[in-house]
């Protein structure tokens, strides 16, 4: 459970452990519940597409009494690269926080920044963590250079 009373449901980490061993499951997006009583999965997919995946983080949607605003998000993605130098493949599984800075209500914002450490310590396996507040951040360039850098 977070320091927030949220808890993380069984399947977030069923989904991510397929995610993980299955090596079928590209991304996982995950949500708070309309609650905000625990983390849930709110879509997974095996599409590839970095684009198509930054396009649902970045439409993603939140509402508190009534009111609607941009959506905090976590997700992880099986993040494929090459190395430098033609030395090959590498994968990383990386978490990443989507809480933008414009347009996002101030409770669900500070409820997913009280959240992400207890559903980070309920995914184990995860190669690089990522903390996204605006759209140049999640960029596949920008992570891609941090993570092969090892910077995250």
């Amino acid at each position: 459970m977070s320091k927030s009373g949220i808890a993380v449901t069984p399947d977030c980490v069923t989904k991510f452990n397929e995610l993980k061993l299955g090596k079928t499951i590209k991304y996982i997006i995950y949500k708070l519940s309309d609650d905000y009583k625990e983390i849930v999965v709110e879509d997974s997919s095996t599409d590839p597409e970095w684009e198509n995946f930054q396009n649902k983080i970045v439409a993603a949607k939140s509402s508190y009494k009534g009111k609607e605003g941009k959506g905090p998000r976590y997700a992880v993605y099986d993040f494929q690269y090459e190395l430098d130098g033609g030395e090959g493949t590498r994968n990383k599984i990386v978490f990443i926080s989507w809480s933008p800075d414009e347009g996002t209500l101030v409770f669900p914002r500070m409820t997913y920044a009280s959240s992400k450490e207890a559903l980070k310590n309920a995914l184990n396996g995860i190669g690089a963590e990522v903390q996204a507040n605006n759209e140049d951040e999640i960029e596949y360039s920008t992570i891609l250079k941090d993570i092969s850098r090892g910077k995250r």
